[in-house]
């Protein structure tokens, strides 16, 4: 079985980048972490417009964001998951904790870099992209962890499982997965990361995780209809 080398690498610079973070916190001003998270917010919308753009299939990522949606409220995904991330900060009370952990999963486990770089790894054994990812996430926690704190640090766990489940499972079923499917399927990932991007700029608040269903949905439906 391989090894997932890179994603060990990406946890690694993702503690980097936060620990930075964390002791950049202290010396920042309010009004500039405001300014930082607002430019995160407006980026991030850049990267899921991106990402949501490339596929043509747009029937199945909306059925997909619908039928992943009812999934995610019968389920309470966003208020299980959220639940559970409190246990891990001494305070519950006006923290941002369970946010700053749902916003870094999902920017640093739901784009196309992630599924790409897993399968390439799994697949080839290319770590390129994983491992340029990996830069690219550990400035991005610098970034994150200046305003939310430690729960960029314990972002890795989730994304260790993820990424690293993603390159075990390409290198198990290689020779079955279709490059546009992966195209959908990271379509989807860009849309979630839009809401991500919406609830940081304050725009509305979206419950991003209940959407997260519409992944395997979107899977599901791309295996059968393209």
């Amino acid at each position: 079985m391989i090894i997932p080398f890179a994603t060990l690498v990406n946890v690694l610079s993702v503690l980097a980048g936060g620990t930075i973070g964390m002791l950049l916190r202290a010396k920042f001003p309010e009004h500039i972490k405001k300014a930082i998270f607002n430019a995160i917010g407006l980026g991030t919308l850049v990267i899921g417009f991106s990402m949501a753009l490339k596929t043509n299939e747009l029937l199945i990522l909306i059925f997909s964001l619908i039928i992943g949606a009812i999934i995610g409220e019968a389920t309470q995904l966003q208020a299980r998951s959220e639940k559970f991330a409190s246990r891990f900060s001494k305070s519950t009370t006006n923290n941002k904790f369970a946010e700053g952990l749902v916003t870094t999963f999902v920017l640093f486990c739901i784009g196309s870099m992630t599924i790409l770089g897993a399968m390439d790894e799994g697949i080839r054994g290319d770590r390129t992209l994983l491992l340029t990812k990996s830069v690219l996430d550990g400035f991005t926690a610098i970034a994150l962890a200046s305003y939310y704190g430690k729960s960029v640090l314990y972002s890795v766990i989730p994304l260790f499982i993820f990424q690293a489940g993603l390159t075990i499972l390409a290198a198990l079923l290689g020779s079955f997965i279709n490059p546009e499917h992966i195209t959908i399927i990271a379509a989807v990932g860009g849309v979630l990361i839009i809401g991500i991007g919406i609830n940081m700029l304050e725009i509305k608040s979206i419950k991003v995780l209940n959407l997260l269903p519409s992944l395997v949905i979107a899977g599901i439906l791309a295996w059968l209809f393209v």
